[in-house]
C-alpha cells in the first residue's frame, strides 16, 4: 500500500486575510507581487491569490474545453507568505484586532491604525 502525504489540517484556524483583500507576497518565487485574494482555505492555512503562484495544468478535452491542452492557473500559497496592504499608505502591514464600542470585532492595520473591515 503506497504511503500518502498527510496535510496538516485544523478545524479552527483563523486567517488574517479574507476573500477580496489585496495582499503583498513577502517570500517565495513571486516575492514582491500584489494581488487580490480569490479564495481562502483556513483548514489548510492557504490562500489563492490572483496572478500569484501560476502553475501549468494538463487538461483532457471536455465539452467545455474541446481542445484540451496545457492550462495556466493559480495555485494556493501559505497564508504566512502574504501580508495585507494598508488601505491608507498602500504598503504591507500586519493585522491587529480591536473591539469597537458597539461590540463588533474588526481588523486594524498596525502601521496606520486604520480599520480594515
Amino acid at each position: 500500500m503506497p504511503r500518502t502525504k498527510k496535510r496538516l489540517e485544523s478545524h479552527n484556524n483563523k486567517l488574517h486575510v479574507k476573500k477580496d483583500d489585496v495582499v503583498f507576497v513577502i517570500t517565495g518565487k513571486d516575492k514582491g507581487k500584489k494581488g487580490r485574494v480569490i479564495a481562502a482555505y483556513p483548514r489548510q492555512n492557504r490562500v489563492l491569490v490572483e496572478g500569484v503562484n501560476m502553475v501549468k495544468k494538463h487538461a483532457k478535452p471536455t465539452q467545455q474545453n474541446p481542445q484540451g491542452g496545457i492550462l495556466t492557473q493559480e495555485a494556493a500559497i501559505h497564508v504566512s507568505n502574504v501580508m495585507l496592504i494598508d488601505p491608507k499608505s498602500g504598503k504591507p502591514t500586519r493585522v491587529g484586532y480591536k473591539v469597537l464600542d458597539n461590540g463588533t470585532k474588526v481588523r486594524v492595520a498596525k502601521k496606520s491604525g486604520e480599520v480594515i473591515d
